[in-house]
C-alpha cells in the first residue's frame, strides 16, 4: 500500500498522565514559539524529548522508500524503541512517575491535522513495548530538529557510523541531529535563507565548511579555515543553526526543539539567538524551547512587542514542583503566568546588587 504523508502540520496538544515528574498535564501549543520555563528537575527536557520522539518516529518511518500506511504493530515497536533511545532508561516502565497506584503512563498527542493524532500508553512493567490506542493514518513529511545543550559540530566526525555500530551512552538525539548536520545543502538554500544566515555568519565570523573527511571548519574572510575545536563554543552552537538552515532542515516549515539555548552563549549572542528564533517562526518553524534564563526570557518579551513579530503566536509554560508533582501554568506571555522560583532568585539578586550602591 502506498504511504501517505502530511503537508506541514503543527503539534497542537499533548496530554500526559504519570509521565516522569508529571502526574497529569495538558499542554496547548501554538504553531509559532513555545517556551518552557522551570528550575532544574521540573521536567523541561522531558517534555521536549517526549514531543520530539513522537514526531521523529513518524518522520523517520514516513521517509522510508517502501513503507506503507501507519500500523499499530509497526508503531508500537518503533515508538517504544525511540522513547528508550532518547530518554535512555533501563526499561520503558521507568519513565512512569513513582508512587502508589501509578502503574500506567498515558500520552495523547493532537495535531492540527487529526490524521496525525496518536494515543499510546505503557505500564510500569513494560520493558520495550507500548500499547497504541489511536493510530495515525498518515506520516509526517518533515523531520524535527533537536538541539541539545552542547554543540555537536566537534562531535560530528564519524559519530553516526560509530553510534550505529557500537553501543554508546549517548541519547539518540545526538545521532539524529548529526545526520541532519551532515546533509548536503539544498539548491538555493543559501539565497533563500540569506535573511537568517547573514547575521549568524557575521556573529561567528565566517561561513561553515564540511570537508570530505567529515570535519567542520569555520572559513573566515581572507583567512585560512579554522578547525571547529578551535572555535569558541558559543560560535559552534550558532554554527549548528547555520548548517541546518543551509541544508533546509530549518529553512521552511518544520520543528525545532532546543534545550537551554542560553548554555555557553554570551548576552550579545543570546540577543541574536532570540532574534533568529523569531525569524525561524516567521518561516513556519514550530519552535519549542526549554530555558531558565531570565535574560533570554526578557529578550523574547522585548521582541514580542516589535511590530514585525506581534502577530507571531507564542505560548509560555511555567513548571513548578509541588507535593503532588510538577504543575504547569500556561499563557501567551510571561505576564500571564506566575513567576517561578528560578526567576525570582535572579530578580532578587539584581535587587541585592543594586542595594550595594
Amino acid at each position: 500500500m502506498r504511504k501517505k504523508t502530511s503537508k506541514f502540520s503543527y503539534l497542537k496538544e499533548i496530554h500526559l498522565k504519570n509521565q516522569t515528574v508529571f502526574q497529569q498535564a495538558e499542554l496547548h501549543f501554538t504553531p509559532g514559539l513555545n517556551v518552557i520555563i522551570g528550575e532544574n528537575g521540573t521536567g523541561k527536557s522531558h517534555l521536549l524529548k517526549l514531543a520530539y520522539s513522537i514526531l521523529a518516529v513518524s518522520a523517520d518511518e514516513g521517509r522510508k522508500p517502501n513503507v506503507g500506511m501507519p500500523t499499530k504493530v509497526l508503531l508500537q515497536s518503533r515508538l517504544a524503541d525511540k522513547l528508550i533511545n532518547v530518554f535512555r532508561p533501563e526499561t520503558l516502565g521507568n519513565l512512569i512517575r513513582h508512587g502508589r497506584n501509578r502503574k500506567r503512563c498515558e500520552v495523547f498527542a493532537r495535531f492540527d491535522n487529526q490524521k496525525l493524532d496518536i494515543h499510546f500508553s505503557f505500564s510500569s512493567q513494560s520493558r520495550t513495548e507500548v500499547v497504541l490506542k489511536l493510530v495515525p493514518s498518515i506520516w509526517l513529511d518533515k523531520s524535527p530538529v533537536f538541539l541539545p545543550t552542547r554543540e555537536l559540530l566537534t562531535l560530528y566526525p564519524n559519530f553516526v557510523a560509530v553510534y550505529e555500530n557500537h553501543y554508546l551512552e549517548f541519547e539518540e538525539i545526538y545521532r539524529d541531529t548529526c545526520i541532519l548536520l551532515g546533509a548536503l545543502p539544498i539548491k538555493g538554500g543559501q539565497k533563500r535563507g540569506q535573511k537568517l544566515l547573514t547575521p549568524l555568519e557575521k556573529a561567528v565570523g565566517g561561513r561553515l565548511y564540511l570537508d570530505n573527511n567529515g570535519r567542520f571548519y569555520l572559513v573566515m574572510p581572507n583567512l585560512d579555515k579554522i578547525e571547529m575545536p578551535l572555535v569558541a563554543e558559543g560560535a559552534r552552537k550558532l554554527g549548528m543553526l547555520i548548517q541546518l538552515i543551509s541544508t533546509g532542515a530549518l529553512l521552511d516549515k518544520g520543528y525545532l526543539f532546543w534545550d537551554e539555548p542560553e548554555a555557553n552563549l554570551n548576552p550579545r549572542l543570546l540577543k541574536l539567538t532570540a532574534e533568529v528564533i523569531f525569524r525561524l517562526c516567521q518561516n513556519g518553524i514550530q519552535v519549542f524551547i526549554a530555558t531558565h534564563s531570565l535574560f533570554l526570557l526578557r529578550e523574547l518579551e522585548i521582541l514580542r512587542q516589535k511590530a514585525e513579530y506581534k502577530r507571531l503566536p507564542s505560548q509560555f509554560f511555567a513548571l513548578e514542583k509541588q507535593e503532588e508533582g510538577v504543575i504547569i501554568e500556561q499563557g501567551e506571555g510571561i505576564e500571564e503566568i506566575n513567576p517561578i522560583r528560578v526567576l525570582d532568585e535572579m530578580i532578587e539578586q539584581s535587587d541585592r546588587y543594586m542595594d550595594m550602591e
